[in-house]
Protein backbone atom coordinates (compact mmCIF):
# COMPACT_ATOMS: atom_id res chain seq x y z
CA UNK A 1 0.00 0.00 0.00
CA UNK A 2 1.29 3.51 -0.75
CA UNK A 3 2.57 5.33 2.32
CA UNK A 4 1.54 8.94 1.73
CA UNK A 5 0.51 9.57 -1.83
CA UNK A 6 0.47 12.99 -3.47
CA UNK A 7 -1.74 14.77 -0.96
CA UNK A 8 0.39 17.90 -0.67
CA UNK A 9 0.61 18.24 -4.45
CA UNK A 10 -3.18 18.01 -4.63
CA UNK A 11 -3.69 20.54 -1.83
CA UNK A 12 -1.38 22.98 -3.59
CA UNK A 13 -3.04 22.42 -6.97
CA UNK A 14 -6.44 23.12 -5.44
CA UNK A 15 -5.17 26.22 -3.62
CA UNK A 16 -3.89 27.59 -6.94
CA UNK A 17 -7.36 27.21 -8.46
CA UNK A 18 -8.86 28.98 -5.43
CA UNK A 19 -6.48 31.89 -5.88
CA UNK A 20 -7.17 31.97 -9.61
CA UNK A 21 -10.92 32.10 -8.96
CA UNK A 22 -10.59 34.81 -6.31
CA UNK A 23 -8.49 36.98 -8.63
CA UNK A 24 -11.08 36.65 -11.38
CA UNK A 25 -13.84 37.51 -8.92
CA UNK A 26 -11.99 40.57 -7.61
CA UNK A 27 -11.42 41.73 -11.20
CA UNK A 28 -15.03 41.03 -12.10
CA UNK A 29 -16.45 43.02 -9.17
CA UNK A 30 -13.69 45.62 -9.26
CA UNK A 31 -14.02 46.65 -12.90
CA UNK A 32 -17.55 45.36 -13.49
CA UNK A 33 -16.71 44.74 -17.11
CA UNK A 34 -16.28 41.61 -19.28
CA UNK A 35 -18.53 39.82 -16.79
CA UNK A 36 -19.08 36.73 -18.95
CA UNK A 37 -15.36 36.26 -19.54
CA UNK A 38 -14.59 36.45 -15.82
CA UNK A 39 -17.47 34.09 -15.03
CA UNK A 40 -16.22 31.55 -17.59
CA UNK A 41 -12.72 31.59 -16.10
CA UNK A 42 -14.19 31.14 -12.62
CA UNK A 43 -16.21 28.17 -13.88
CA UNK A 44 -13.06 26.66 -15.40
CA UNK A 45 -11.17 27.06 -12.10
CA UNK A 46 -14.05 25.49 -10.19
CA UNK A 47 -14.24 22.49 -12.54
CA UNK A 48 -10.49 21.97 -12.31
CA UNK A 49 -10.68 22.14 -8.51
CA UNK A 50 -13.52 19.60 -8.46
CA UNK A 51 -11.28 17.15 -10.31
CA UNK A 52 -8.52 17.72 -7.75
CA UNK A 53 -10.97 17.16 -4.90
CA UNK A 54 -12.18 13.91 -6.46
CA UNK A 55 -8.60 12.75 -7.01
CA UNK A 56 -7.68 13.57 -3.42
CA UNK A 57 -10.64 11.66 -1.95
CA UNK A 58 -9.94 8.68 -4.24
CA UNK A 59 -6.30 8.70 -3.13
CA UNK A 60 -7.42 8.86 0.50
CA UNK A 61 -9.31 5.56 0.06
CA UNK A 62 -6.26 3.91 -1.52
CA UNK A 63 -3.59 5.11 0.90
CA UNK A 64 -2.71 3.01 3.93
CA UNK A 65 -0.62 5.53 5.90
CA UNK A 66 -1.53 9.18 5.35
CA UNK A 67 0.65 12.22 6.23
CA UNK A 68 -1.87 13.21 8.91
CA UNK A 69 -5.31 12.18 10.13
CA UNK A 70 -7.66 10.95 7.40
CA UNK A 71 -10.56 12.99 8.67
CA UNK A 72 -8.41 16.14 8.61
CA UNK A 73 -7.41 15.47 5.00
CA UNK A 74 -11.07 15.08 4.05
CA UNK A 75 -12.07 18.20 6.01
CA UNK A 76 -9.30 20.26 4.42
CA UNK A 77 -10.00 19.41 0.78
CA UNK A 78 -13.77 19.74 1.33
CA UNK A 79 -13.42 23.13 3.02
CA UNK A 80 -11.16 24.31 0.20
CA UNK A 81 -13.72 23.17 -2.36
CA UNK A 82 -16.43 25.14 -0.55
CA UNK A 83 -14.46 28.36 -1.15
CA UNK A 84 -14.50 27.97 -4.92
CA UNK A 85 -18.15 26.91 -4.91
CA UNK A 86 -19.04 30.22 -3.26
CA UNK A 87 -16.83 32.21 -5.64
CA UNK A 88 -18.77 30.58 -8.47
CA UNK A 89 -22.05 31.39 -6.69
CA UNK A 90 -21.17 35.10 -6.65
CA UNK A 91 -20.36 35.12 -10.36
CA UNK A 92 -23.58 33.26 -11.16
CA UNK A 93 -25.65 35.58 -8.97
CA UNK A 94 -24.33 38.66 -10.78
CA UNK A 95 -25.71 37.19 -14.01
CA UNK A 96 -28.86 35.67 -12.48
CA UNK A 97 -29.95 38.94 -10.87
CA UNK A 98 -28.89 40.98 -13.89
CA UNK A 99 -26.84 43.21 -11.61
CA UNK A 100 -26.04 46.44 -13.45
CA UNK A 101 -23.71 48.11 -10.95
CA UNK A 102 -21.85 47.38 -7.74
CA UNK A 103 -20.86 49.46 -4.75
CA UNK A 104 -17.44 50.34 -3.31
CA UNK A 105 -18.31 48.03 -0.41
CA UNK A 106 -18.79 45.07 -2.77
CA UNK A 107 -15.42 45.83 -4.34
CA UNK A 108 -13.82 46.00 -0.90
CA UNK A 109 -15.34 42.65 0.07
CA UNK A 110 -14.08 41.05 -3.16
CA UNK A 111 -10.58 42.38 -2.41
CA UNK A 112 -10.72 40.94 1.12
CA UNK A 113 -11.81 37.60 -0.37
CA UNK A 114 -8.78 37.63 -2.64
CA UNK A 115 -6.46 38.43 0.28
CA UNK A 116 -8.00 35.57 2.28
CA UNK A 117 -7.48 33.17 -0.62
CA UNK A 118 -3.85 34.26 -0.94
CA UNK A 119 -3.34 33.34 2.73
CA UNK A 120 -5.10 30.02 2.20
CA UNK A 121 -2.65 29.18 -0.57
CA UNK A 122 0.31 30.17 1.61
CA UNK A 123 -0.90 28.18 4.63
CA UNK A 124 -1.57 25.09 2.52
CA UNK A 125 1.85 25.33 0.85
CA UNK A 126 3.53 25.49 4.27
CA UNK A 127 1.79 22.29 5.41
CA UNK A 128 4.49 20.20 3.74
CA UNK A 129 6.57 21.01 6.81
CA UNK A 130 4.40 21.30 9.93
CA UNK A 131 7.53 22.12 11.91
CA UNK A 132 7.11 25.63 10.48
CA UNK A 133 4.18 25.94 12.82
CA UNK A 134 4.82 29.61 13.69
CA UNK A 135 4.59 30.74 10.06
CA UNK A 136 1.52 28.58 9.40
CA UNK A 137 -0.33 29.78 12.50
CA UNK A 138 0.50 33.39 11.68
CA UNK A 139 -1.06 32.90 8.26
CA UNK A 140 -4.18 31.41 9.87
CA UNK A 141 -4.39 34.39 12.23
CA UNK A 142 -4.30 36.72 9.22
CA UNK A 143 -7.22 34.82 7.68
CA UNK A 144 -9.17 35.20 10.94
CA UNK A 145 -8.43 38.93 10.96
CA UNK A 146 -9.52 39.35 7.34
CA UNK A 147 -12.73 37.44 8.07
CA UNK A 148 -13.45 39.89 10.88
CA UNK A 149 -12.74 42.78 8.50
CA UNK A 150 -15.22 41.31 6.01
CA UNK A 151 -17.86 41.05 8.76
CA UNK A 152 -17.37 44.70 9.60
CA UNK A 153 -17.48 45.83 5.96
CA UNK A 154 -20.63 43.80 5.31
CA UNK A 155 -22.44 45.22 8.36
CA UNK A 156 -21.59 48.75 7.24
CA UNK A 157 -22.57 47.96 3.66
CA UNK A 158 -25.97 46.58 4.67
CA UNK A 159 -26.64 49.54 6.95
CA UNK A 160 -25.82 51.97 4.16
CA UNK A 161 -27.85 49.96 1.64
CA UNK A 162 -31.01 50.00 3.78
CA UNK A 163 -30.62 53.71 4.53
CA UNK A 164 -29.78 55.02 1.07
CA UNK A 165 -31.08 52.66 -1.62
CA UNK A 166 -34.72 53.26 -2.60
CA UNK A 167 -34.95 50.55 -5.27
CA UNK A 168 -36.08 47.45 -3.37
CA UNK A 169 -34.86 45.14 -6.15
CA UNK A 170 -31.38 46.62 -5.90
CA UNK A 171 -31.46 46.17 -2.12
CA UNK A 172 -32.29 42.47 -2.51
CA UNK A 173 -29.66 41.91 -5.21
CA UNK A 174 -26.84 43.65 -3.36
CA UNK A 175 -27.70 42.02 -0.06
CA UNK A 176 -27.27 38.58 -1.66
CA UNK A 177 -23.93 39.61 -3.19
CA UNK A 178 -22.66 41.07 0.11
CA UNK A 179 -23.62 37.94 2.04
CA UNK A 180 -22.07 35.57 -0.50
CA UNK A 181 -18.82 37.55 -0.54
CA UNK A 182 -18.65 37.54 3.25
CA UNK A 183 -19.35 33.79 3.24
CA UNK A 184 -16.23 33.23 1.13
CA UNK A 185 -14.15 34.61 4.00
CA UNK A 186 -16.04 32.32 6.42
CA UNK A 187 -15.04 29.30 4.33
CA UNK A 188 -11.44 30.54 4.26
CA UNK A 189 -11.61 30.67 8.05
CA UNK A 190 -12.88 27.07 8.04
CA UNK A 191 -9.74 26.08 6.12
CA UNK A 192 -7.60 28.02 8.59
CA UNK A 193 -9.23 26.17 11.50
CA UNK A 194 -8.52 22.77 9.91
CA UNK A 195 -4.92 23.79 9.19
CA UNK A 196 -4.46 24.99 12.78
CA UNK A 197 -5.70 21.63 14.06
CA UNK A 198 -3.30 19.75 11.79
CA UNK A 199 -0.36 21.88 12.90
CA UNK A 200 -1.14 21.70 16.63
CA UNK A 201 -1.53 17.92 16.50
CA UNK A 202 1.53 17.19 14.35
CA UNK A 203 4.20 19.81 15.11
Amino acid sequence: MPREGRFFDLFNAHAERILEGSRELAAMIGTFSELDAHAQRIDAAERAADKVTHECITLLHKTFITPFDREQIHQLITAMDDILDLIQDVAESVALYDLRQVTPEARQLAEICQMCCERVRTAVALLTNVKRSEAILKCCEEIDRLESDADRVMRGALSKLFREENDIKQVIKLRVIYELLESITDRCEDVANVVEGIVLENS
